[in-house]
């Protein structure tokens, strides 16, 4: 392995074995494709897996659909550029979103029997909401494939020597190929296979990283006298000195509670894995299974970015690196061959996985909640198959034109944010308002929404003018996104209360498991029946299966999970205050 002269300042020199291993993967996820191909008759198998997946089988798809280029990238980059900060879009902005998200919300998304998040708009708040929340998610979705796209291009420009165009075709050939032919089953049990390749190619280099900073001493040592190793030290309000530019009030509000929840509980990208689940048990565990490797993934990608700024700090001075080279610099540097076949297979399955995960949620959408709603209604279940076969081909080619728009920004991390801001934000923020409060109208959640959207995108403009004149009104744009996103919440809420007062809500009769008020408390408890049921067996000594009788082990208990996982992700805080 050696740096190119004059060329890249991370190209690889990959043998005959590196390109096998690549090869096979290849090879592999478009087996999968093409043996899922004979099973796939109905819609629901090739938009919706069939709803057949376990719970470990989705949640781990769960968690890959999120590994992609940014991810594993991104987060790195931070690690070099600011640290343990980066520790808050895990703990914070993921871990509780996740666990809210199968323990509140998905009994109402999959008892109610909605396919996808807009349906479940439309059975709250009718046409007009859900025709606005799936125009704007399937716009939203094919921007961010769009960005996993020229991502992954950048990289294996500078480290393969391909051309972004030929990096780009390559992954969206692939992708095109396995879901066109499996659909998201296909998806689903690529996303497992590529979740463990991404960490066969990041555990090996974060123990040769950290053994060569001297262990975690070492690495703590290099950074002494800087915020590196800290999370939270410059928080306090009026003393903002941290990274991220927000303080503790800003990042557990902006990024933990609305962008977390957000994201989490409404992107279908992710949500869409949980629908696949075989039941109601499986499905509300599927994102707190997920949470688990969540965590592991987090050090696994700020380690080695922290142990690249302690290494080769220089080189991020000067200009020879960019931070979002952490990663492929380490590779280069440490990973002899065979272990860089793996390791560069591991990249290409990031980023092919985060752009998979969003064309399939994407041809569902579309071709459920649009399409079969509004342009071809009525027509056969092999219509919409069919259908959903040639929005993937669609979806796919728009992508590429997205990737050319996210190469337009400096930033693609912040882009991506910036996005979640416009369209998560304010589609949380209607959802837990329609859960809580029933007399929430139609043409409120409507109306509430669009002005959710609205207020971040004036906020940006305004941001972006400020920074012009030399007078941020935020000091980071990472803190915009943060702020921008509570706007968002506000307005969305200020606007949805207001109408609320002058327009019609729907009856308790039409609202039916769709709100707490009304019957959405049944998803959480043992009915009337059932418990006569299970007193009825107990005192004639006849057993029933746990799961009539609500008592289910331990480790199939989401609410328990959830309670473990949350105090871990707290535990995990604590050398890093």
């Amino acid at each position: 392995m050696n740096i190119a002269a004059g060329g890249s300042a991370i190209r690889l020199s990959l043998n005959w074995v590196d390109y096998l291993i690549l090869l096979l993967y290849f090879v592999v996820i478009v087996w999968i494709g093409y043996s899922i191909h004979k099973r796939q008759r109905s819609s629901q198998d090739f938009l919706l897996a069939g709803r057949s997946m376990p719970a470990w089988i989705a949640g781990i798809a769960f968690i890959a659909a999120n590994l992609g280029a940014t991810e594993v990238l991104g987060m790195a980059a931070n690690g070099a550029q600011i640290g343990m900060s980066t520790l808050h879009y895990y703990l914070i902005g993921a871990i509780p979103g996740m666990v809210f998200l199968g323990i509140v919300m998905m009994p109402f998304y999959y008892g109610s029997g909605v396919r996808s998040v807009p349906e479940f708009m439309y059975k709250r708040f009718g046409k007009g909401a859900h025709l606005t929340v799936s125009i704007c998610f399937a716009v939203s979705t094919i921007l961010v494939s769009g960005i996993n796209l020229y991502a992954m291009a950048l990289i294996m420009e500078a480290m393969l020597g391909w051309s972004q165009w030929l990096a780009i075709a390559v992954s969206a050939v692939f992708v095109l190929v396995y879901i066109t032919l499996g659909g998201l089953t296909s998806a689903i049990y690529n996303e497992v296979m590529q979740f463990f390749v991404i960490i066969a190619a990041l555990v090996p280099l974060t123990v040769i990283g950290l053994h060569k900073v001297g262990g975690w001493s070492g690495l703590r040592q290099s950074f002494s006298g800087t915020h590196m190793m800290s999370a939270w030290q410059g928080t306090g309000m009026g003393s903002v000195t941290n990274p991220i530019g927000a303080d503790w009030f800003g990042i557990i509000m902006g990024l933990g509670f609305v962008l977390g929840f957000g994201y989490w509980t409404t992107n279908f990208t992710e949500v869409q894995r949980a629908f696949s689940a075989k039941d109601m048990s499986a499905a509300r565990r599927t994102p707190i299974i997920g949470a688990f490797p969540k965590m592991l993934v987090g050090f696994l990608v700020i380690v080695p970015g922290l142990v690249a700024a302690a290494t080769m700090g220089n080189l991020f001075k000067n200009g020879t690196l960019t931070y979002n080279e952490a990663i492929p610099k380490l590779m280069q540097t440490y990973l002899p061959n065979g272990s860089l076949g793996i390791a560069i297979t591991g990249l290409m399955a990031s980023f092919m996985a985060g752009m998979a995960a969003n064309v399939s949620s994407f041809n569902t959408v579309f071709t459920y909640d649009i399409v079969q709603d509004y342009v071809r209604p009525g027509r056969s279940d092999k219509y919409y198959l069919k259908m959903g076969r040639w929005v993937t081909v669609v979806g796919t080619i728009i992508s590429v034109a997205t990737a050319i728009l996210a190469s337009q920004f400096g930033n693609i991390m912040t882009y991506m944010q910036t996005l979640f801001s416009f369209f998560n934000a304010p589609l949380f923020a209607i959802f837990i308002l329609g859960l809580c409060w029933k007399r929430l109208t139609p043409s409120a959640g409507t109306w509430g929404y669009i002005a959710g959207i609205i207020a971040p995108l004036i906020t940006y403009i305004v941001y972006l003018r400020s920074v012009s004149s030399g007078h941020p009104i935020f000091q980071t744009p990472t803190a915009e996104t943060l702020y921008g996103a509570m706007i968002s919440l506000a307005a969305t809420w200020i606007v949805g209360a207001l109408l609320s007062a002058f327009t019609k809500p729907k009856s308790d009769a039409e609202l039916e498991g769709l709100t707490f008020a009304t019957g959405g408390m049944k998803y959480f408890r043992t009915s009337k029946a059932g418990k006569a049921a299970i007193r009825e067996a107990v005192s004639e000594g006849v057993s029933m299966p746990a799961a009539q009788t609500g008592r289910l082990p331990w480790w199939k208990r989401p609410v328990l999970l959830g309670t473990i996982i949350l105090i871990a992700s707290l535990a995990l805080y604590i050398p890093f205050f």
